[in-house]
């Protein structure tokens, strides 16, 4: 039984696939969207069928009047639910990158062209729902939240759409692909820094910061620079105002290598690893990655950190 519970699965989700396939923008539609009774309808439906053998055996006609009043009722309600739904649009918005173990946010927004939706509920297996009322024209944009476990692309799969709007006798639902997806960093971890170690050679040159020891060379004269430092003999001789340059070295460049990284997984020392970004990034001082034969060479700033932190998170990962 679980075998074939396995095949079945597999079978629906390839027809799901081309029924609705994946995209960042979704309208809800009669091929989107199923609907059935829930267990309030289910027994309501059972409950009229009884009252209508009675009606006949008994030929009671207030019992005939009360069983059509709540049939016509429960007839009206498939609709109303189906349109609570039909003629929604999703879309998905960009994802920030997130580190393992917390809730990544998914922002989305849904539009309601031509009437009002109410009591939307949405929601993946195993997480909170949430649930909003989308007015006409404005529509309504909320974020939603998924867990995160491990480093890598987080796609969160389909996000079903629900509703039991007006009665509760039947719920209307569509699992739609929004294709998001979000890169999950490696879970830093904080241990002491390793000793420091510079630059190797082959590998990139010495960090260098402006300053008054090594004359580097010339540049075009920019508004504001010293005139002490102006080349007066390349100006005399013709070839246009120039600014000497000076720089000295910073302080050595850290290298992060994995492997020299202590952890008993590959696993923990990429979390070590970020856990050094992390720390030397807060410091200002420069550092560099090494994962094999991937090389980040020495920086700092924000798009330095997220380019080691990227590299961590997809290190090993297939594309």
């Amino acid at each position: 039984m679980a075998r074939l519970s396995g095949q079945t699965s597999a079978l629906f989700q390839r027809w799901l696939t081309r029924r609705i396939p994946a995209a960042s923008r979704v309208r809800l539609n009669h091929r989107r969207i199923f609907i059935m009774p829930t267990r309030a309808g289910m027994g309501l439906l059972l409950l009229l069928v009884i009252m209508l053998i009675g009606a006949i055996n008994y030929q009671n006609s207030l019992v005939y009047a009360v069983v059509f009043l709540l049939g016509s009722l429960f007839w009206i309600g498939l609709h109303h639910t189906y349109r609570n739904l039909a003629g929604l649009e999703l879309q998905a918005g960009g994802s920030l990158p997130v580190f393992a173990g917390e809730a990544a946010e998914l922002p989305l927004t849904l539009l309601a062209p031509r009437r009002e939706y109410q009591a939307i509920t949405l929601f993946w297996p195993g997480t909170d729902r949430r649930q909003v009322d989308v007015e006409r024209e404005l529509g309504a944009a909320l974020p939603l939240y998924h867990p995160t476990t491990q480093r890598g692309w987080l796609r969160p799969g389909r996000l079903r759409v629900e509703t039991r709007y007006p009665l509760g006798w039947f719920v209307a639902w569509s699992l739609v692909d929004l294709d998001w997806r979000v890169l999950v960093y490696p879970q830093p971890l904080t241990l002491p820094l390793p000793g420091s170690r510079a630059a190797e050679a082959g590998d990139g040159h010495q960090l260098l910061a402006e300053g008054v020891d090594d004359f580097q060379g010339l540049r075009a004269y920019q508004p504001g620079d010293s005139r002490k430092r102006l080349d007066w003999r390349a100006w005399s001789r013709g070839q246009g105002l120039h600014s000497k340059v000076f720089a000295e070295p910073q302080q050595d460049s850290l290298w992060l290598d994995l492997a020299h990284t202590p952890g008993s997984s590959v696993e923990q020392q990429l979390s070590c690893l970020a856990g050094w970004v992390l720390q030397l990034e807060s410091l200002r001082r420069p550092y560099a990655l090494a994962l094999g034969e991937q090389r980040i060479g020495p920086g700092q700033g924000e798009a330095h950190r997220d380019s080691c932190l990227r590299a961590l998170a997809l290190h090993g990962v297939a594309p």
